[in-house]
């Protein structure tokens, strides 16, 4: 067997290596990253003082997106005027399953909707009603001729 011949998969699909060979995965998982609060004011920095052309480049070089940018600055200003960060707000805070005021609503659309349905069974039933009525009136008896 020659050196470069192709290795073929063993038991579960596994690669099937040599005695002094290992398995190297060629894509490591991917992890999240996490700033500190002096990188992401340095780079807010010299994000904004960077001229209108380059100020992707900063991004580019540190591998980060506007909208970053975007949520480290109006945290970076909200501490300035003496406010928290910003935070996502609480579920209950923002109308969650029992909000009052989105159940009535709710309520409200509910009982158009049953007073809708209720006037197209209605002229449903008095649309049958009248086509019975003209089956009836018509169903003299007609003779039929052959051609």
């Amino acid at each position: 067997m020659s050196d470069n011949s192709p290795v073929l998969p063993g038991p579960n699909n596994q690669p099937v290596v040599g005695a002094g060979e290992a398995v190297v995965d060629p894509e490591p998982r991917p992890f999240r990253r996490s700033f500190t609060a002096a990188y992401r004011a340095r780079v807010v920095a010299e994000y904004e003082a960077a001229p209108h052309g380059s100020k992707a480049a900063v991004l580019r070089r540190e591998g980060l997106y506007r909208s970053q940018i975007r949520k480290w600055t109006t945290a970076r200003d909200a501490v300035t005027r003496g406010a928290l960060a910003p935070r996502r707000p609480h579920r209950a805070a923002t109308g969650g399953k029992d909000d009052p005021g989105r159940l009535r609503a709710e309520n409200q659309r509910l009982t158009r909707e049953l007073a809708e349905s209720a006037a197209v069974v209605e002229i449903m039933g008095k649309l049958q009603g009248l086509l019975e009525h003209i089956s009836e009136s018509t169903d003299a008896p007609t003779s039929s001729t052959k051609r």
